[in-house]
């Protein structure tokens, strides 16, 4: 400016040199000075956090330029932005210093461990424009951010934050067009009416916030959204009709909340939607509104609610659908047969609907299909010759339909199929070689069906076969010798068919089985002799055949649940051990066979007292090896009952944390949580914490047991129990990844495990309400009105179903029991601590099976085969029903010596006025005779035969039916 007015006035450029010199060294001071303070802010900031990862801050010092800092990026000459994402960092922010940078436009520290508050400080960086600290585990609230009126982009998703959102300050953020604050412990708030004032947004997540009440009318002006994520709250009402309006709208997640009334008239307006999931909801109505103008739908997820009518024709004109999830709605009608045909799918699930008709052929049309899932339907016709060519396919299931014809011969080979579940239907045929190439299949269910032919001498090279039902088919032939190459196999089921030939020995080769049920056929020769050592075995059945010879002694030794001989052409002795009430009826019918103790069979003639003597001998020897087997379980029953964990301290600093899904918190809070005082429940595998975080948050956390008593005092045990009780690590490894896969309503959520070399934890959601037991049997109990008590069951059955079900491979709980039912604050059930048991299965002995259950609601035939299988959690499921019912304790004193629920119910249910006094005086008189129902299931899933039990689905069934007809002639028997 100096230099202009001396030009004008015609001034010596001496002088105008000067004056430029100056005003240039003034400049240049200036600059320096503003360097040098965002150098020493920068140089503060990385003294208040650290990284695991090398090299992160090496270039962090006084010999750079403060613009070549890793993460740092300037804008002439000045920091701009803040690139740290993802670099480990932990420590505090210190906003103070880091909004002292005047041109800062950019703040991005995600996915690191950062703590501590977010600074009131934060409004002085009134020049950013892009804030990102999701993914830390910051806690306390979020400060006014009125003053960040140029800011672009929000997000605290996962952050740790807490309490109440200022939700009054995002008026001032009209530039906003990212928004994402969800998956935090925020206070339960209604729909902030101020996000529908940001009119730029393009995303938009919300889930997991505590959103409660209706989603607004006028949602549907933020006509720019692409992404609108408002899942796992608790928002009630219907979707918006507005919402339709959204025509640049991707993805909608509505999943996991209390939504009802039916998808919104004009929905086929949001022609760009790829991803919409309102599945777990409440909607009704059918699927008029899925239209052909949804061109762009790539997933459509609506699985678990009331929807009925048909599926439209134009469903199968979407060519871009790829995922199909509707199972457990009322929908009938066909499916559409064009769907697929344009370039085929990954994923459908239909079942526990009411749909006909044919399987349309194309939705395996690009190889990328792994999920068939059409169970429990009423589907007709063949199965299409083109599923065959699916190599990609890994659960193929359509069992409980009306399916006819002959199986492709290639759907038995499919490289990557896991399971084939066919049972239930018309099918015929012949089971083919190509099953040799199923390398992957480890279960095929092909029961009630008019399966023929032989078993090919192949199934032997399907390697990871683990169960086989056949049953109630017409397979001929013999079973082939080459079946003990199966080691894998527990489960072996070829009853009701016209098996003929030998049993062959080398199924004693097969040393997992647990059950093998070969009734109703023609089969002769002797019993095989090995079948005496499969150690596992718990149900033998090959009545009905044409058996000779003499009943092995080694079965003595099984103690099985379950042994039907009967209807044979068996001869000699019954062993003196297998005399007993248990097996009575399993031997008539083999007029050749004699016993000493058995009543309608001959007795038995020994050629010499000599050989009396030396059985006599062999029986007491057995005799005193049993007892002191049974003294040694209960030593060490009563050893692992000890309480070693008063002063728990967690020996290691090297952690390991894997987590299954977005975390708010940082290992250290987790592992200094673990202590005496926080313990709140004792588990067969493990004690349970309550962890409380900073922020407010609540934790559940498991720390595993060991096998060893005096290991548990110093916590240094996991690792050498894992080495000692479990088959290897990588069984543990997968038995946890099972765990964190599994995402059900009724099944509690598993947030991640954090391992050392010496400890385990599992760090699960934590359940206010505390565990049904706590509900049925303390004070809250009054609060438990029939309603209450029914939802619960149903939806614990439902989280049984889907681990025996649902799952690859089932997962057996092993330790249901109402105190293992977790209620949330709405009081819908969880079932939490399953599975665990596998941890310390196979090289510990009886202490596996010590651990494996609870008395009172362990199935009787736990007792003397220390064998769980699925239908020993129906028992114990069974129990539970008993004591939602009756309100009583599964042991009570009134029941007399030595009994418990079970016996007090079956002895009292002789009328339908003796089962109604046994229903609980506190539930309402008009809901007693449904409550009666329910009872009469309980005995059902109590039988003292394995076999006899239900299967959880048939469960869910029967209480989603409560059939008065179906249940009401269920007779009540015992022993």
């Amino acid at each position: 400016m100096f230099a202009g007015i001396i030009l004008c006035h015609g001034s010596p450029q001496p002088v105008f040199l000067l004056l430029f010199l100056l005003n240039a060294l003034f400049f240049l001071c200036f600059v320096t000075s503003s360097h040098e303070t965002e150098l020493q802010i920068l140089l503060s900031f990385k003294s208040s956090i650290q990284s695991s990862k090398p090299n992160v801050f090496s270039s962090w010092n006084q010999a750079n330029s403060h613009c070549n800092f890793t993460g740092i990026v300037c804008s002439d000459g000045s920091v701009s932005e803040i690139n740290l994402a993802s670099k480990a960092l932990v420590g505090t922010l210190p906003f103070d210093s880091i909004c002292e940078l005047q041109m800062l436009k950019k703040i991005s520290v995600e996915s690191n461990l950062l703590h501590g508050i977010i600074s009131d400080d934060l409004k002085k960086c009134k020049n950013l424009k892009y804030l990102d600290l999701g993914g830390n585990s910051f806690t306390g609230s979020v400060p006014d951010l009125s003053t960040l009126n140029k800011l672009e982009y929000l997000n605290l998703n996962a952050s740790g934050i807490s309490g109440a959102f200022p939700w009054k300050s995002l008026e001032n953020l009209t530039e906003l067009t990212f928004l994402s604050v969800g998956d935090n412990l925020l206070e339960k708030s209604k729909f902030p009416l101020e996000v529908l004032k940001l009119s730029n947004l393009y995303w938009l997540y919300l889930t997991n916030c505590s959103i409660t009440g209706n989603i607004p009318i006028g949602i549907g002006n933020l006509t720019k959204l692409e992404n609108l994520e408002l899942s796992d709250n608790h928002l009630t009402g219907e979707i918006p009709k507005d919402i339709v309006h959204l025509q640049s709208l991707r993805q909608l997640e509505l999943y996991d909340n209390f939504l009802s009334g039916k998808i919104p008239v004009g929905f086929g307006n949001l022609t760009n939607l790829e991803y919409f999931d309102a599945s777990n909801n409440q909607l009704e109505g059918d699927l008029s509104q899925i239209t052909s103008s949804l061109k762009s739908l790539s997933s459509l997820q609506l699985f678990q609610n009331k929807l009925s009518g048909t599926i439209p024709e134009e469903l199968g004109e979407l060519k871009s659908l790829k995922e199909l999830s509707l199972y457990g709605n009322m929908l009938t009608g066909p499916l559409p047969q064009k769907l697929g045909s344009y370039g085929g799918m990954d994923y459908i699930d239909v079942s526990d609907n009411s749909f006909s008709g044919s399987i349309p052929p194309d939705m395996c049309k690009n190889n990328h299909m792994t999920d068939f899932l059409l169970l429990n339907n009423s589907f007709t016709g063949t199965i299409p010759e083109t599923y065959a060519n699916c190599s990609s396919m890994i659960r193929f299931r359509a069992s409980r339909n009306s399916l006819s014809g002959v199986v492709p011969s290639g759907l038995w080979g499919l490289p990557n199929l896991q399971i084939i579940d066919l049972s239930m239907n018309h099918l015929e045929g012949s089971i083919t070689s190509d099953i040799g190439k199923a390398k992957s299949l480890a279960q095929i269910f092909l029961s009630y069906n008019q399966f023929s032919g032989e078993l090919p001498l192949e199934i032997s090279e399907a390697s990871s076969l683990v169960s086989i039902e056949l049953n109630s088919n017409q397979i001929s032939g013999q079973i082939p010798d080459t079946i003990g190459n199966l080691h894998k196999l527990t489960t072996l089921k070829l009853d009701m068919n016209n098996v003929s030939g030998v049993i062959p020995y080398s199924i004693s080769s097969c040393v997992s089985l647990n059950e093998i049920n070969f009734a109703g056929n023609s089969l002769s020769g002797e019993i095989p002799v090995g079948i005496g050592s499969l150690l596992t075995l718990n149900s033998l059945n090959l009545s009905s055949n044409k058996l000779s010879g003499e009943i092995p002694s080694s079965l003595s030794a099984q103690r099985l649940s379950l042994l039907d001989l009967s209807n044979n052409q068996l001869s000699g002795p019954i062993p003196d051990s297998l005399a007993i009430s248990a097996y009575k009826d399993g031997f008539i019918g083999n007029p050749h066979l004699c016993s000493q103790i058995l009543e309608n069979f001959k007795p038995c003639s020994f050629e010499s007292g000599g050989s009396r003597r030396i059985r006599t001998l062999v029986l007491c020897l057995i005799a005193a090896l049993m007892v002191i087997a049974v003294s040694l379980c209960y030593i060490l029953f009563l050893k692992l009952k000890q309480d070693k964990f008063e002063k728990p301290v967690l020996k290691t600093n090297s952690w390991n944390i894997k987590q299954y899904h977005l975390l708010n918190f940082n290992q250290s809070e987790i592992i200094n949580g673990i202590k005496a005082e926080n313990l709140i429940g004792k588990g067969g595998s493990g004690n349970v914490y309550r962890v409380v975080l900073k922020s407010g948050e609540e934790f559940a956390v498991k720390h595993i047991w060991t096998s060893n008593p005096s290991d548990r005092g110093s916590y240094r045990s996991t690792s050498a129990m894992l080495k000692r009780c479990s088959r290897s690590s990588s069984e543990y490894d997968a038995e946890v990844a099972t765990l964190s896969s599994i995402r059900h309503v009724n099944v509690v959520k598993l947030y991640c495990s954090i391992t050392s070399e010496d400890s385990s934890l599992l760090v699960y959601e934590f359940l206010p309400n505390g565990s049904l037991w706590d509900s049925l049997h303390t004070s809250k109990k009054a609060q438990m009105g029939w309603e209450v008590r029914y939802e619960i069951a149903l939806g614990a059955a439902r989280g049984l179903e889907y681990l025996h079900h649902g799952c690859v491979r089932p997962v057996i709980h092993r330790d249901v029991k109402s105190s293992n039912i977790l209620l949330d604050e709405e009081w819908k059930p969880r079932i939490a601590d399953f599975g665990l048991a596998k941890i310390v299965h196979g090289g510990a002995g009886n202490l596996t099976h010590v651990i494996a259950g609870t008395l009172g609601y362990m199935a009787p035939e736990y007792a003397y085969t220390c064998k769980v299988t699925e239908k020993s959690d129906v028992y114990s499921f069974g129990v539970v029903l008993m004591e939602l019912v009756t309100g009583k304790r599964p042991i009570e004193a009134e029941f007399g010596e030595s009994k418990d629920i079970v016996y007090w119910v079956c002895s009292n249910m002789r009328s339908k006025e003796e089962a109604l006094e046994l229903v609980d005086s506190t539930i309402a008189k008009h809901s007693r005779e449904d409550a009666m129902k329910v009872l009469r299931m309980a005995a059902l899933c109590t039988a003292k035969i394995p076999s006899s039990r239900p299967s959880m689905r048939m469960v869910v069934q029967m209480l989603e039916e409560a059939d008065p007809c179906a249940l009401t002639n269920i007779v009540i028997t015992h022993d």
